[in-house]
């Protein structure tokens, strides 16, 4: 297969350059440029069709000068523009994911995220598209299901000792909603409390501590997108 060519579209200039820098660093995919806006996505995707190149992968802001990138998504399928769209945004709402899964995203990253975990969702794509590009008019249900399933992957980390599920829910909960930062003790105790457990031990605290993050990073990051 050659190789993926990708389009990323994202308004931020800074965050653009670093997504692109992102795509450079994966084996397989090409930088096929960069638009800030809905207008300039369109311009790129019409001008690589009728040059010969298609553009593959749209790496998809839905936050636009000029526009969602929902919106856009469902233009081009109107359009009859072949692209597949892999989100990276920081809306997660349910009615936004769906709306996503409607206009055909295969691939949903939440800012912020490291690489690691682009890697693995670019990775899973270039997967998909191979087994998409085989030379034959049909596929098989377990040909099909293998294709789909290679989509599917995972942001979760595993977890520190002594941190479960629940209480780093409870973390974020807290933090996300502290008009200032926390330190571990503040934020462990109060968890603790919430589940009706005792004192936390040293191991949760640390666990917990690993996760520190400040109540303004939170919401500075649920306002990107």
């Amino acid at each position: 297969m050659s190789d993926i060519r990708v389009l990323v579209v994202e308004d931020d200039p800074r965050t653009a350059e670093a997504h692109g820098a992102y795509v450079e660093r994966m084996p397989g995919f090409v930088l096929a440029g960069i638009a800030g806006t809905a207008a300039e996505a369109r311009r790129a995707l019409n001008a690589a069709a009728n040059g010969g190149e298609r553009i593959h992968v749209l790496l998809l802001d839905f936050t636009l000068p000029d526009g969602d990138g929902l919106s856009l998504c469902g233009e081009l399928r109107a359009s009859g523009l072949v692209v597949d769209v892999v989100a990276v945004t920081a809306e997660r709402g349910l009615e936004t994911v769906r709306r996503a899964v409607a206009v055909g995203v295969v691939q949903y990253l939440i800012k912020p995220f490291s690489f690691a975990a682009f890697a693995e969702k670019l990775g899973a794509y270039a997967a998909y598209a191979e087994r998409m590009s085989r030379p034959v008019s049909a596929l098989s249900q377990s040909e099909v299901d293998t294709a789909f399933s290679a989509l599917r992957t995972s942001n979760a980390q595993g977890l520190p000792k002594g941190l479960s599920a629940e209480t780093l829910e409870t973390v974020q909960h807290l933090l996300a909603t502290s008009a200032t930062a926390l330190s571990a003790t503040e934020v462990a105790l109060p968890a603790a409390a919430a589940k009706g457990a005792p004192r936390p031990s040293t191991p949760a605290i640390d666990g917990v501590r690993r996760v520190r993050i400040s109540a303004a990073s939170v919401r500075r990051a649920g306002r990107r997108g």
